[in-house]
């Protein structure tokens, strides 16, 4: 049966919560709700110091997040307009109407202006030659060209990497596991990043989507590994709509991407980016095939040739549903799948995480809006059987990440529940059990939907929200005397 109203996956109850409008500006004294999402009315905690129980780490100092432009010198502190001005435009008592250049624009009569009438003129002219196709497509080539140049005011350029200098971080032995900021350069969004996703192929991390305090974005952007410079290529085909909290998952060099939405909007259609040719397509079903409902905040993972999607939330309940969609086929052959599982279910959630453990999906945390998960699931992905973790210490969480390494999951950040945290909690799949570990260096402000990967022994965390800001940064955490974990891979997750 449907939640009602006031239980939504995007608008919780935990606590004393009020609301606060989408639209609204977000400032220090009005932290948003980690649910922040799709209707007129969302809903946010009460501000609470957002610290860590386990590293001592207070809540971002920066201010409140605004428009992110790349900076710029000024001459003046007065503007001035560089719109040309024609003598219709201007009082007879000006100089310009006088005869006298005008400092706003172009003179009357220059050149320039002569110019640019002739340039209209044969415009007109030709739009008047051409057959009403020939006008139709000159039109789609100029939005195509406004498009380009609307995407191209969305990042920023920087030559040389701002090497991290923490003067208040202690020295740490070289064996700790260790945080710091990368240096990144190169062509850099413009706007921090939540509810993305970045996925791996190779060395290059393809991060695409997310949304900031102003709206979502379609934008993709890579990131080199390697050399830590970002990069902004030019996609092709049938570019997805801007959305947040979607799936990415790699199949070969393919990226397939389900869900997600934006404000109100729920999305259950499928996209496909060939990372080789840069090149976007999107499969469609037939009418009487099934089709997952509209979601966003589920989990995906890759196992036997098929996209395994669970739960999320439509927008009045969350889902705990498991769908899968064979990717051995041709495009045009792409069919869903709704699988029966065995076994006691876990509650319907969304914002939780899905890890591939084997042939077991492990997942962790999540909300359905009222409560803060703190439980692990298992599902063997060959038998579809649930079995639930008995757990000797438990951590609410839900806009985490989690990531293997090894024989361990790294859980980073997120919200548990009453406030954003910066921890990082390592999960034992083999005793089953969460273990202290600790890390030196400057980790992370605490801050909820971003995203973490592993890579060449360094995990990486970009971006996030902590309720007052939407993060652009890129954080490392160098394993250190740990780089040996990711090197386990003979084990077996044992909790049926």
């Amino acid at each position: 049966m449907p939640l009602p109203p006031e239980s939504r996956i995007d608008s919780p109850r935990i606590g004393i919560l009020s609301d606060v409008p989408e639209e609204s500006i977000l400032s220090a004294a009005t932290p948003r709700s980690p649910y922040f999402h799709n209707t007129g009315s969302t809903s946010t905690f009460k501000a609470a110091a957002s610290t860590s129980s386990l590293t001592s780490v207070s809540s971002s100092s920066r201010a409140p997040a605004g428009p992110r432009n790349p900076a710029a010198p000024s001459r003046s502190t007065t503007p001035r307009s560089t719109t040309p001005r024609s003598a219709s435009d201007v009082s007879p008592s000006t100089p310009s109407a006088t005869g006298e250049k005008s400092r706003a624009g172009t003179r009357n009569g220059s050149p320039a202006t002569l110019k640019d009438r002739d340039r209209d003129r044969d415009r007109a002219k030709d739009r008047e030659r051409d057959s009403p196709k020939d006008r139709e497509r000159k039109d789609r080539e100029r939005e195509r060209h406004r498009e380009r140049g609307r995407d191209k005011k969305a990042h920023k350029v920087r030559n040389v990497p701002h090497l991290p200098n923490a003067k208040e971080v202690v020295r740490a032995p070289a064996t700790l596991m260790y945080w710091s900021r990368a240096p990144v350069f190169g062509v850099l969004p413009v706007h921090g990043v939540r509810a993305h996703s970045v996925t791996l192929v190779d060395s290059i991390a393809w991060l695409f989507g997310g949304c900031d305090e102003k709206g979502c974005w379609r934008d993709v952007f890579c990131f080199n590994t390697e050399t830590m410079e970002w990069t902004h290529p030019d996609m092709l085909g049938e570019i997805p709509p801007p959305c947040r909290a979607h799936t990415a998952t790699l199949v070969d060099r393919r990226i397939v991407v389900f869900g997600g939405g934006e404000g109100p909007v729920y999305y259950n259609e499928l996209y496909i980016l060939d990372t080789v040719t840069r090149r976007w397509s999107h499969p469609v079903f037939p009418e009487d095939t099934p089709i997952p409902p509209p979601r966003r905040a589920h989990t995906a993972v890759f196992y036997k040739n098929k996209v395994w999607i669970f739960g999320g939330g439509n927008g009045a309940e969350a889902l705990n549903d498991v769908w899968t969609l064979d990717m051995s086929v041709p495009q045009d052959k792409l069919r869903w799948e709704q699988l029966e599982t065995r076994g006691k279910k876990p509650t319907a959630r969304g914002y939780h995480t899905a890890n591939l453990v084997g042939n077991v999906m492990v997942i962790v945390g999540g909300s359905d809006g009222r409560e803060c998960f703190s439980d692990i699931w298992c599902l063997n992905l060959d038998t579809l059987f649930w079995s639930i973790v008995k757990l000797d210490v438990a951590y609410q969480r839900l806009s985490h990440t989690a990531t293997q390494v090894g024989s361990y999951l790294f859980l980073m950040g997120g919200h548990d529940g009453s406030q954003y945290t910066s921890e990082l909690l390592l999960f034992n799949l083999v005793s089953l059990n969460f273990e202290p570990r600790a890390t030196a260096g400057k980790p992370p402000s605490p801050r909820g939907y971003h995203v973490s990967f592993l890579t060449d022994s360094r995990l990486y965390v970009f971006g996030g929200f902590n309720g007052n800001e939407v993060y652009d940064d890129v954080h490392i955490l160098e394993l250190a005397g740990a780089a040996y974990l990711p090197q386990v891979t003979s084990f077996k997750i044992d909790v049926e």
